[in-house]
């Protein structure tokens, strides 16, 4: 399996500036072969593979500005791109529904901002100083270490971002399958805001888990108390931007604290699931979970600024990495349904929205962070909601003897939590409890308990 170390290029580096000069470069051959394959496809209908354009454009000074190899390799990226869009246009004229809108043209990157990506080949990797586990390419020379054996390296790519430049080292990574996983235990993963995930398994014994929200909450939020800010002072001046260094370094910074805490969030959840043995875990997503959202302005933005996709996506093949199952099933309703009642989950059309036909109903409804039936004392909405993702992702019957294997057991605990007085983003790991009783005063679990 292929992976990929991450070393960031800031303007202060040494080579920042090679590197800024050939993404330019690159740039200026992607604008001109892209121009011989739109004109071409536009008034002459047909269309110009890389082996094209590599033969019109190899004397040219674009394609000369650039070592051979990450020529060709612009020139298949930009290849790429038209084969997807003649993709997409198969599917779009059969499912438009699909699509938010007709797939475009590829187009061009700015001509004086605009930068484009680099691609080194084996062939342009030094292997001297690979031996030596430094990263070195064809025109630039030494440009970081990498922690990779040398053999398992295959390919450097430098990327370009608002303010700085991603170098990836794509190496080959050993499958380390973990021992003892039984497929037939499995943990049914609830995303949300709050609490950013929730687990439940059908293991005997196992406590839920809930994975704390607030970091990435916070995170949002301060990002857009010092956009909004950025952008208040940006509408004063006279030249009317939109945007700045400033804003493109709060921006990077947002993203930063993001992937820190979904990596490492996403990481123990998977360590978890091998401490415990379970072989399966089961995710809920939507399509176009993200538009057309209706949950006020302030849940809103809370809602679709967390990137859940891009969670379930690093639970996904981390999972994969140690041999556990991943089955991705719809989400609708599970909120609103109750496990314990076996309300049936019907599939939400995106397309008809609040008007669809069948108006399903359910035994209960949540009320903040607790989930209340007539007649039974509240469960946490959040367990209850992973626990429905599970029975309607396997449609476990819950009679008989299932049914107390099914019942929340014990109380949940947070994988993640910050206390009071950390300024780490992230704050302290523990293992708090959560109450499941309405209030303080009859709780026996000590200072620990969070509810």
């Amino acid at each position: 399996m292929r992976r990929v170390e991450q070393h960031v290029i800031e303007k202060t580096h040494a080579p920042f500036r090679a590197i800024d000069e050939m993404a330019l470069a690159s740039k200026n051959l992607w604008n001109l072969a892209n121009y011989h394959v739109r004109q071409s496809f536009i008034f002459q209908h047909t269309y110009l593979n890389n082996t094209a354009i590599f033969h019109l454009l190899k004397q040219t000074q674009a394609y000369k500005a650039l070592p051979a190899k990450v020529a060709n390799q612009v020139l298949l990226h930009l290849h790429g791109s038209w084969t997807a869009f003649f993709e997409a246009m198969e599917v779009y004229r059969e499912h438009p529904e699909l699509f938010r809108g007709r797939p475009g043209l590829p187009t061009y990157l700015h001509k004086t901002q605009g930068r484009n990506l680099l691609v080194f080949e084996w062939g342009s990797i030094w292997k001297a100083d690979l031996a030596h586990r430094e990263i070195a390419v064809s025109q630039l020379g030494r440009i970081v270490e990498t922690k990779q054996h040398p053999h398992s390296v295959q390919q450097v790519r430098i990327v370009p971002k608002a303010d700085h430049y991603v170098v990836e080292v794509v190496y080959q990574a050993e499958e380390r399958r973990a021992p003892g996983l039984d497929p037939d235990l499995l943990v049914a993963l609830d995303p949300g805001v709050n609490v950013l995930a929730a687990l439940t398994s059908n293991k005997p014994g196992f406590l839920p888990r809930l994975v704390f929200g607030g970091p990435v909450k916070a995170a949002n939020q301060l990002y857009n108390k010092h956009r909004e800010h950025e952008q208040k002072q940006l509408a004063k001046g006279k030249d009317h931007r939109f945007t700045s260094h400033r804003l493109d370094r709060i921006t990077t910074k947002r993203h930063r604290r993001m992937m820190h805490y979904l990596h490492t969030a996403s990481r123990r959840i998977i360590d978890l699931l091998v401490a415990e043995g379970i072989g399966t875990l089961i995710l809920g997503k939507n399509p176009f979970w993200k538009q057309q959202v209706e949950l006020g302005k302030k849940h809103t933005q809370e809602f679709v600024q967390i990137p859940h996709a891009k969670f379930l996506d690093l639970l996904t093949y981390k999972a994969e990495a140690v041999g556990i199952r991943v089955i991705v099933t719809e989400e609708s309703y599970t909120s609103k349904a109750s496990f314990l009642d076996r309300d049936v989950l019907p599939i939400y059309d995106p397309k008809q929205g609040a008007d669809q036909e069948e108006k399903p109903r359910f035994s209960g409804r949540r009320e903040g962070r607790w989930y209340r039936v007539k007649g039974r004392a509240p469960i946490h909405a959040d367990v209850n909601g992973s626990y429905v993702r599970r029975f309607g992702a396997y449609q476990i019957s819950p009679k008989g003897d299932e049914v107390e294997g099914n019942k929340p057991q014990g109380h949940p605990t947070y994988l993640t939590r910050k206390l009071k007085g950390e300024n780490s983003m992230l704050g302290t790991w523990l293992n708090a409890k959560v109450c499941s009783v309405m209030h303080r005063k009859s709780c026996t679990h000590g200072e620990t308990c969070i509810g």
